[in-house]
C-alpha cells in the first residue's frame, strides 16, 4: 500500500479547525518572530491563509527577510505585511516594535535550532532563546497583545542538549508568566 503521513506519526494526526483559526485571526495584526527561519517563514505562508490585515515579520537575518519579504508579497494579495529588523534580545528593540506595530496576537519561533551549534556556543543560546523570550513575554502585557504563542521542540520535553534545556527554560518562563497576565499565552 502507499505509505502514508500517519504511518510515520506513530499518533493520531491532528485535523486543524482552519474556520476557527480563521475567526481567530482574520482582520488581527499577527506578528511572527522568527520570520526567516524555516519554521517561522512556514508559519507566515499558511497564516495568509488566515487573512490577517497585518502580518509583521520580524528577524535580524536580513536576507532571509529580504527574500521572504519577495515571495510573501507574491502570496499576501490586500494583506499588509511589514517586515522588520530586529534583535529580540535587545530590550529597547523589541519596545520599539510592539509600540510601533501593536500586534494583537505574536506567534514567537525565533530561537536557535541546530543541536551541536549551541553546544559550543552556550552563552548566545542562552541570549537568543531564554533571554529573547523573557523580553518578549514581559512586554507582551504592557503592549495590549491578547495572545502570544511560542513555538518549541520536543528537544524540551526532557532535555538532555544546551538548545533544548534553553528552550525549557523559555517554556517555564511563559507558563509562570502567564498567570495573571492580560495576554494568553
Amino acid at each position: 500500500r502507499s505509505v502514508v503521513i500517519e504511518d510515520l506519526l506513530c499518533r493520531p494526526s491532528v485535523e486543524l479547525d482552519l474556520d476557527a483559526q480563521r475567526a481567530w485571526l482574520s482582520d488581527r495584526v499577527v506578528m511572527v518572530t522568527g520570520s526567516a527561519g524555516s519554521i517561522g517563514a512556514e508559519i507566515c505562508r499558511q497564516l495568509l491563509r488566515l487573512r490577517p490585515s497585518k502580518l509583521v515579520l520580524v528577524d535580524r537575518a536580513e536576507t532571509g527577510q529580504f527574500f521572504l519579504e519577495r515571495e510573501l508579497r507574491q502570496l499576501a494579495s490586500g494583506i499588509d505585511l511589514d517586515v522588520r529588523l530586529g534583535d529580540l534580545a535587545d530590550r529597547m528593540r523589541v519596545e520599539t516594535l510592539l509600540s510601533e506595530t501593536q500586534p494583537d496576537v505574536i506567534i514567537h519561533a525565533a530561537a536557535y535550532k541546530h543541536v551541536p551549534l549551541m553546544e559550543s556556543n552556550c552563552g548566545e543560546a542562552v541570549r537568543n532563546i531564554v533571554l529573547a523570550t523573557r523580553n518578549l513575554v514581559d512586554l507582551a502585557s504592557r503592549y495590549a497583545v491578547q495572545a502570544l504563542v511560542m513555538i518549541s521542540t520536543d528537544k524540551a520535553v526532557n532535555p538532555t542538549s544546551v538548545m533544548g534545556l534553553c528552550k525549557r527554560m523559555a517554556e517555564n518562563y511563559v507558563q509562570t508568566r502567564a498567570f495573571g497576565s492580560t495576554c494568553r499565552m
